[in-house]
Formats: C-alpha cells, sequence, structure tokens
C-alpha cells in the first residue's frame, strides 16, 4: 500500500485539504517553487502514463480526487507532451505544472496546444521559457504594502482570478503576493502561481523574485523576444 497524501498544508501548500486516499501507482507528488531552505512550494500531481487515465471523464475526476492546483498527464514523455488539469476544467498553459514537469522527467521540451516551451536546469532551479501571452488572464492588484498582502484572511471581494502583490523592495525587484482563483472547486488560494508571475512581470517590464503564499519562491527573467523565463526549486514528495 502507498502512503497516504493530503493535498494541502502537510506539503506546505495553501490548496484545499481533500480527503487521505491512497496515491495511485504511476502518480508522483511534488512541490514546486519551494522557498530558500526547501520548504513550500506548490503542490503537483504528475501521471507519468497518461494512458492510465484515457479520456476527459477519468482525467478530470482524478484531478478533483488529488485536489492539488493542478495535475499533469503525460502523453508523451519523448516529445513532452502533457495534459494540464485543474479540479475543474483543462489548462492550455501553467506555469508550476512545467516547471516541476520539467525537473521530474528531465526534459528541454514541453509541447502544449499554446504551443512549445523549452526548459533548462541551472544549480537548484528549474527554468521554463514561455509567452506570457498564453497564460490564462488574471487581474493583477497592487497593494500598498506587503503587509497588507499578508494580513488577508482570504480572498478579496469580487469574482475572478486574482494575483494581489505589493513591493518588498521596489529597487531590487522583491515582491510578496497571494492568489486567490475565486472558482467553485475548492482551491482557496493558490500557494506558487508561475503564469501570475510570468504576467506580473510582463507588466512591470522587468525581473521579479517573488515570495508567494506562506513562503514560495518564484523568479522571472524577460527576454528582448517577447519571452519570458519563470524558475524555482522543485522537491519530490512522493515517487510512483
Amino acid at each position: 500500500m502507498r502512503p497516504h497524501v493530503r493535498g494541502g498544508a502537510p506539503h506546505g501548500c495553501l490548496n484545499a485539504d481533500v480527503n487521505d486516499f491512497d496515491v495511485p501507482a504511476g502518480i508522483d507528488v511534488l512541490r514546486v517553487f519551494c522557498g530558500p531552505d526547501g520548504s513550500h512550494g506548490n503542490a503537483l500531481g504528475v501521471v507519468r502514463d497518461g494512458r492510465e487515465y484515457p479520456d476527459d471523464e477519468s482525467r478530470q475526476a482524478l484531478a478533483r480526487k488529488l485536489g492539488f492546483s493542478e495535475t499533469v498527464f503525460v502523453d508523451d514523455p519523448e516529445r513532452g507532451t502533457v495534459d494540464i488539469r485543474t479540479p475543474g476544467l483543462r489548462l492550455p498553459f501553467a506555469g508550476h505544472p512545467l516547471v516541476g514537469t520539467a525537473w521530474l522527467l528531465d526534459l528541454d521540451l514541453l509541447e502544449l496546444p499554446v504551443g512549445d516551451v523549452t526548459a533548462r536546469q541551472d544549480g537548484e532551479f528549474t527554468w521554463i521559457t514561455a509567452r506570457p501571452e498564453w497564460a490564462p488572464p488574471r487581474a493583477l492588484e497592487r497593494y500598498d504594502s506587503a503587509a497588507e498582502v499578508e494580513a488577508l484572511t482570504g480572498p478579496p471581494p469580487g469574482e475572478g482570478w486574482v494575483y494581489v502583490w505589493a513591493w518588498e523592495d521596489e529597487a531590487a525587484g522583491r515582491v510578496r503576493a497571494r492568489a486567490f482563483p475565486r472558482r467553485d472547486d475548492g482551491i482557496v488560494e493558490d500557494e506558487a502561481t508561475g503564469a501570475a508571475a510570468m504576467l506580473l512581470s510582463a507588466e512591470l517590464g522587468r525581473a521579479l523574485n517573488i515570495t508567494q503564499g506562506r513562503g514560495s519562491q518564484i523568479l522571472t527573467a524577460p527576454a528582448p523576444d517577447g519571452t519570458m523565463e519563470v524558475g524555482g526549486r522543485v522537491l519530490l514528495v512522493l515517487a510512483s
């Protein structure tokens, strides 16, 4: 019997808890965008053989059961073809699933419906390069101080996905952020959100060092051709 995994606080992730259950064989559980000491990071499930879940219904059911903000189904490990699911829907692109999958499978290319995403390893960091316009729409809401961001006890009023942020040190590009999907899928707060970090970096036109959630770290680096690198640390929680 494989260990029980709870899709929430034990792995440093703010996403909603799910019931304990035995993670099926063939699924790795990672934490992506961990802090400098290896803590926190956003939980991710990676199904190494997507053929085990051949249709939309079975994939969505597993993503709901796992309860992570995203679960990745690997359809072709050689070509890096992947399918990304939240507990409620399929995503054409997302940051932390791609960083985590690239690290786990040692990929330098991932194929998505929106286009090819390149990946590289640099010491303790895994980086992907993509176009910010591939990211799903996110409202970017600036606060006056990092303390205000940290003081939030839940999602701010309103509807739709929101990324709240404030400068910790503007000259150094250090940002404090939190992310609230505000959708009915059990994810109240997202611990670390690579796509939103890309959008913020693109809007500000500069590289960023983002502390999100409880202490996850996301790095971004815009390129002259309009692409964006996003990177962070990845740790394996449960091996398939």
